[in-house]
């Protein structure tokens, strides 16, 4: 076979296989279950979107947020009376795609409400093309967090892309010395068939036969890390649902159902903040 006859055939493949993502999504779309999510996502994303200019001039979300004790009701206070070692963990906020950090506008004020001290947010440029490259960058974001707390370890909350950035700076560049807790919201852990409708190279390594994601299945035996990842039955974007869970044999890890909350809603939703607060408050569980 000639080399153009190749091509053409792997052009075709690749066609077919977006064609199938079209349909599968289309399907998962258009079920009770999804209508009734995104009629929950579209109140939330209507909010988001009115904060989201915030996040583009404000530049708060790079900075530390820092909470004194005579602020907190006694209620607020037993997380740093119990456990002040959780409390002063520093925790990073890792936003998905085209977003930034006023996604995390209400789980950051929860968590200093729960008397978490240090909240820090991790952001990227929507035209970032790289996986990798990114995530050493947040690599070295976290070293400079480290550095400035005295913290020998930290958490990190990824939403979407946001926590398959901090999977692969944990699983491959050795950022499990750092990172204690690595929760993840929607993130595409094993790929997103709907990925196939996107050719940005970004995207493409979202791919579940991306090099990346095989990457991420080689063995990890000494990652020490603990993650949580927290997946909807309706998520429009994680493409089956299930992709959004951690399913590795060498990973510390617990995948937690959500039902009814869209993609987007994840970072907002009260439940899902109240889970992540008690899972970042308890270091030694492994329990979401």
């Amino acid at each position: 076979m000639s080399a153009e006859a190749v091509e053409q055939s792997g052009a075709r493949s690749g066609l077919w296989q977006a064609l199938d993502g079209l349909r599968y999504g289309a399907r998962s779309a258009l079920s009770p279950r999804v209508l009734q999510g995104a009629a929950v996502e579209l109140g939330w994303l209507t909010t988001h979107l009115a904060m989201y200019p915030l996040g583009l001039v404000g530049g708060a979300g790079s900075r530390a947020d820092r909470l004194s004790l005579d602020r907190l009701t006694p209620a607020q206070r037993s997380l740093l009376v119990g456990d002040v070692r959780a409390a002063g963990t520093p925790i990073l906020l890792a936003h998905g795609i085209v977003d930034n950090h006023t996604v995390f506008a209400l789980m950051r004020r929860q968590l200093l409400r729960r008397g978490f001290t240090r909240i820090h947010t991790f952001s990227y440029s929507p035209l970032t093309l790289d996986v990798r490259s990114t995530a050493r960058r947040m690599a070295a974001e976290v070293e400079a967090l480290c550095e400035e707390s005295g913290s020998d370890q930290i958490h990190i909350v990824g939403h979407s892309l946001g926590g398959l950035i901090a999977r692969y700076y944990a699983q491959r560049l050795g950022g499990d010395e750092r990172l204690h807790t690595c929760v993840t919201l929607g993130t595409p852990h094993q790929g997103t068939v709907a990925a196939r409708l996107l050719p940005w190279p970004l995207v493409k390594q979202l791919r579940p036969e991306s090099d990346l994601m095989a990457e991420l299945a080689e063995p990890a035996p000494d990652c020490a890390t603990r993650f949580v990842a927290y997946y909807s039955d309706v998520d429009q974007l994680i493409v089956p649902q299930r992709r959004a869970q951690v399913r590795h044999p060498d990973l510390i890890a617990q995948n937690v159902r959500i039902n009814g909350v869209g993609h987007l809603s994840l970072p907002f939703h009260g439940d899902v903040v109240h889970r992540i607060c008690g899972v970042l408050a308890h270091l030694d569980d492994q329990v979401a």
